[in-house]
């Protein structure tokens, strides 16, 4: 997967995540209050993993 996929998908959960929590908070769901938190970890890794390779193949591209 490239940079840029990462970092679209890591968005993407970052964003379907907050809209879980708050789901879960104004429903008084801790379930998915939860599920939202661990869905929007899963975007910032994604989007961590995507920099990381941006990163590198700046790097590779000086060299």
């Amino acid at each position: 997967m490239g940079s840029t996929t990462d970092k679209i998908k890591g968005y993407t959960n970052e964003a379907v995540g907050k809209a879980k929590r708050a789901t879960g908070e104004a429903l008084d769901d801790t379930e998915l209050k939860v599920e939202g938190d661990a869905q929007e970890a899963k975007g910032d890794a994604q989007k961590a993993v995507g920099k990381g390779k941006e990163a590198l193949k700046d790097t590779i591209d000086k060299v």
